[in-house]
C-alpha cells in the first residue's frame, strides 16, 4: 500500500492510503498569502536623471530659481547688524576734538560701544608700553564713573538718559587721556611742564563730554553743573596716567 502524506493546519504530516501517489510524496495545502505588496501610484511620470531626483511640481514653484528661500543682496551688512558705523565714529571722534564744533544730537543719542571700547584698549595699551598694568583700574572706575554720573543726569535731565549712551560718551571723551599717556612714554609728566599738560586734557575731557551731554540730553544752561563731575572722574584717570 501506498501511503501519501499531507501537511494539516497545525504543521503536522498526515498518513493516508492513496494508491495513486508514490512513496514518499505529499501534498501541499493551496494557501493563499495575506501579505500584498502596496501599489505606489505617481501623479506624473518621472523625468529626471540618475543621482538626481525630481521635485514634486507643487513645491517647485515656492522655491527662488537659486534653490534657496532667500537671497544674500537681502541681508544688512555685519558691521550694521552689530551697530558699528564709522560715520558716526568719525563724527563723535571729531566732536570730541574740537569740543566748539556744532555736533548732532542723534547721534550723540546712539549707544555705540565700539569707539569708547578702542579707545580703553589704547589707553591702557600706552600705559602698558611706559611699565603701568591698569586695565583693570581703567575698566573698573570708568564702570563706577559710568554709573554715578548716569544717576546725577537722570536727575538734572527732563527728558531721562540712558546708561548706554552715557557709557559712549564717556568712552569718547576718553581720547584727550589717550593722549597725554602717550606723552607720558616720552616726558615726564611729573615737572611743571608735565603738570600743565594734564590739568589742559582734564579740562578738554571734561568740557568736551558736559558739552556732548548738554546737545544730546537737551540740558541747556547746565553744561558747567555736568562739567564738573566729568573733570573729578577725567582726573582719576590723569592719576594713573602721572602716576
Amino acid at each position: 500500500m501506498v501511503h501519501s502524506f499531507s501537511l494539516n493546519r497545525n504543521g503536522y504530516y498526515n498518513q493516508s492510503p492513496n494508491n495513486q501517489m508514490g512513496y514518499g510524496e505529499y501534498t501541499q495545502p493551496n494557501q493563499q498569502s495575506n501579505f500584498m505588496m502596496p501599489e505606489t501610484t505617481y501623479s506624473s511620470p518621472y523625468a529626471g536623471q540618475i543621482m538626481q531626483p525630481q521635485e514634486p511640481a507643487s513645491t517647485q514653484q515656492n522655491y527662488p530659481a537659486d534653490g534657496y528661500t532667500g537671497s544674500f543682496d537681502d541681508e544688512p551688512p555685519l558691521l550694521e547688524e552689530l551697530g558699528i558705523n564709522f560715520d558716526h565714529i568719525y563724527k563723535k571722534t571729531f566732536a570730541v576734538l574740537n569740543p566748539f564744533s556744532i555736533t548732532d544730537a542723534n547721534i550723540i543719542n546712539e549707544t555705540d560701544l565700539a569707539g569708547p571700547l578702542c579707545f580703553c584698549l589704547a589707553l591702557g595699551g600706552t600705559l602698558l608700553l611706559g611699565g603701568k598694568v591698569s586695565f583693570g583700574y581703567i575698566y573698573g572706575i570708568g564702570g563706577l564713573g559710568v554709573v554715578a554720573i548716569y544717576l546725577l543726569l537722570n536727575i538734572m535731565s527732563m527728558s531721562g538718559v540712558t546708561l548706554g549712551c552715557v557709557a559712549s560718551v564717556i568712552g569718547y571723551c576718553i581720547l584727550p587721556m589717550v593722549i597725554l599717556s602717550g606723552f607720558s612714554i616720552i616726558i615726564s609728566l611729573k615737572g611743571l611742564i608735565g603738570i600743565l599738560l594734564t590739568i589742559f586734557t582734564v579740562t578738554w575731557c571734561s568740557l568736551s563730554a558736559s558739552k556732548l551731554f548738554v546737545c544730546g540730553f537737551a540740558m541747556d544752561s547746565q553744561q558747567l553743573l555736568i562739567a564738573y563731575p566729568c573733570a573729578l572722574l577725567y582726573g582719576v584717570f590723569a592719576l594713573l596716567t602721572v602716576f
